[in-house]
């Protein structure tokens, strides 16, 4: 972040991070099988909810197992399969919300759209982004918990009072996720990372959440 709006930038997972040996963004990922599928999930969401376009390479949509390879087609067989068709899912939703979400676009460009929620947590692996949109008419709060270990009332400081809604979160189960959600949540007047509001909120395993902010 300390050059990003210099310039306009596309965040590209292109073909050469998945050739040449590389492996597939799949098998990038440490941990068992689920672990992998939870990891490309999360990382998947954290890159949709950081400032900059988005760029991903064909078969990474699909959690293609294998590398790119010019001689053969996307592994459309995967798709066979509940967890690869949780990551197409999830893809699927996160372009949309994007799309129709204000708050995720003009942060892209503008430092005003922006800010960290929590970019000092170490001991959580907790990363936090707040985005807003142009005169701050909407917000998302975007959280990471980069550990396979639920975080249980975790605090996070909001600007605003009122009623954040979970609008999307790579642990839901239709994703392939264990399914811990937080739905709608109230803020408290409890200050916390500089914020005069927060909420309490639980970060599923390996997981990226999108919250939307109270209406102004």
């Amino acid at each position: 972040m300390i050059y990003a709006y210099s310039e306009r930038f596309i965040l590209p997972i292109s073909h050469d991070e998945v050739v040449y040996g590389k492996g597939s963004l799949l098998t990038k990922m440490p941990g068992d099988e689920w672990q992998k599928f939870a990891n490309l999930r999360s990382y998947l969401a954290f890159m949709w909810g950081h400032p900059g376009k988005k760029l991903l390479f064909m078969g990474s949509e699909i959690a293609q197992p294998g590398e790119w390879n010019h001689d053969a087609s996307v592994s459309w067989d995967v798709l066979d399969r509940p967890a690869h068709v949780g990551i197409q899912r999830l893809v699927k939703d996160l372009n949309a919300f994007y799309r129709d979400e204000p708050a995720l676009q003009f942060g892209d460009f503008h430092p005003e759209g922006f800010e960290w929620a929590a970019a000092d947590d170490a001991v959580n692996s907790v990363l936090g982004m707040l985005r807003y949109a142009k005169d701050r008419s909407s917000s998302v709060l975007v959280l990471s918990n980069f550990t396979p270990v639920p975080r249980y009332g975790y605090r996070i400081g909001v600007p605003d009072d009122g009623v954040w809604i979970e609008r999307i979160t790579t642990d839901a189960q239709e994703y392939g996720g264990s399914g811990l959600v937080n739905g709608a949540l109230s803020s408290e007047s409890v200050p916390a990372h500089g914020r005069p509001f927060s909420l309490s909120l639980t970060l599923p395993p390996l997981a990226t959440v999108f919250l939307e902010g109270p209406s102004p």
